[in-house]
């Protein structure tokens, strides 16, 4: 468990040395979801009923700008190969790179989250239940998304084709998380919809190393 912290560390190290990873996508995020009240229009009750939905899809895309990333560097210098050969299991190596990810990206995007939501109209008491699902929910995307970059590790175009590749497994968590806003905002019970989104992501979390791992070792062949 060390060397997964070690690795873990060492991932957030690097991502707030260069800054890109968490810079980048808390730009997007920001100026996607503000874009949004230009193109619709001052129509507050609109924005109001469409900023759950907005903000897990700007939270969503924004996470997959950094994705390409989560193995590449370490295919490039050899680290990969090292983390494959040393007596860490490489789903452990998995689990450790997506915390990194999870971390440096979905984390700041929930903590920004509620100043933008209130730029879309949200109900302030929707406001808990908006952070509550992205921070219980986030975590899948980045499990997934480390799926998608073994699956196109070493190839060009890698972030489109994540993009493709994980956009369908994002859709429940994605459903579910932007319920539990809009359940808090109509004023029913939004616990359902956050329980289903915490229960999709334990699983992701749960089975997402195994098949990242196995994808890097036929990768690494």
């Amino acid at each position: 468990m060390s060397a997964a912290r070690a690795i873990l560390l060492r991932d957030l190290r690097l991502g707030l040395r260069s800054g890109a990873g968490t810079a980048q996508a808390l730009m997007f995020f920001l100026i996607l979801i503000l874009l949004i009240p230009l193109g619709i229009g001052p129509d507050t009750e609109l924005l109001a009923r469409i900023a759950p939905g907005t903000l897990w899809l700007g939270a969503l895309l924004a996470c997959l700008l950094s994705l390409d990333r989560l193995f590449q560097a370490d295919l490039e210098d050899g680290s990969l190969d090292v983390m494959a050969l040393a007596p860490l299991p490489l789903e452990l190596v998995a689990a450790a790179k997506a915390a990194a990810h999870w971390l440096s990206t979905g984390l700041p995007l929930t903590l920004a989250s509620p100043l933008l939501a209130l730029a879309l109209n949200l109900p302030v008491a929707a406001l808990p239940w908006l952070m509550a699902a992205l921070a219980l929910g986030t975590p899948a995307l980045s499990a997934i998304g480390g799926i998608g970059a073994a699956l196109t590790l070493g190839l060009r175009q890698g972030g489109l084709l994540i993009a493709i590749l994980t956009l369908p497994l994002y859709i429940p968590t994605l459903i579910f998380g932007a319920e539990t806003a809009i359940a808090a905002a109509d004023g029913r019970d939004p616990l359902p919809a956050l329980a289903l989104t915490t229960a999709l992501t334990l699983a992701t979390i749960a089975l997402a190393p195994f098949a990242t791992a196995a994808i890097l070792r036929i990768q690494l062949r």
